[in-house]
């Protein structure tokens, strides 16, 4: 099976949380197929081509997905994942640890971009296959929390068997 993993990261948060879901889905798979880890910047329409796992992931940033993600998923058009096993995930700051009360409220307003980017990747076709997932930062610019690598390959390999 054929996957890849389109992620965007400014501070290395996110790339860190995406090569470690790449290689659990490929220790996972052995040799029955390619997975391929690849900023959004560097991804084409044509990347998709084959792929049976797409997992986009993002840092929340007011309460979304960055920036280019969310262009790069709007800039799909309907139907381009259709039937296609997708999954997202995002690196966020979790409100406890920012002991934030204005955090808290705001999470429950308007959520995190791991949920919006699953919807998205649903709207263009995709068949939902894990859960979104959340990796703790600590602070804006991290590191992760301890254990947070670990949960995203357990979550990772989850979704390749579900795809």
């Amino acid at each position: 099976m054929q996957t890849l993993v389109v992620y965007e990261s400014f501070f290395g948060n996110t790339e860190q949380v995406a090569g470690a879901i790449g290689a659990a889905i490929e220790g996972a798979r052995g040799q029955q197929g390619e997975v391929v880890v690849r900023k959004v910047n560097e991804v084409s329409r044509g990347d998709l081509q084959g792929i049976e796992l797409l997992v986009v992931g993002a840092p929340t940033r007011a309460f979304r997905p960055s920036p280019g993600v969310a262009q790069w998923l709007a800039a799909l058009p309907a139907g381009a994942l259709q039937g296609m096993a997708v999954a997202a995930f995002d690196t966020r700051i979790s409100p406890d640890d920012a002991n934030s009360a204005v955090l808290r409220f705001m999470v429950k307003l308007f959520g995190w971009a791991a949920e919006k980017i699953a919807k998205r990747l649903a709207a263009r076709g995709g068949r939902q296959v894990a859960s979104p997932l959340g990796c703790y930062v600590l602070g804006s610019e991290g590191p992760l929390r301890e254990g947070e690598l670990d949960r995203a390959a357990d979550w990772a390999r989850q979704a390749a068997a579900q795809a």
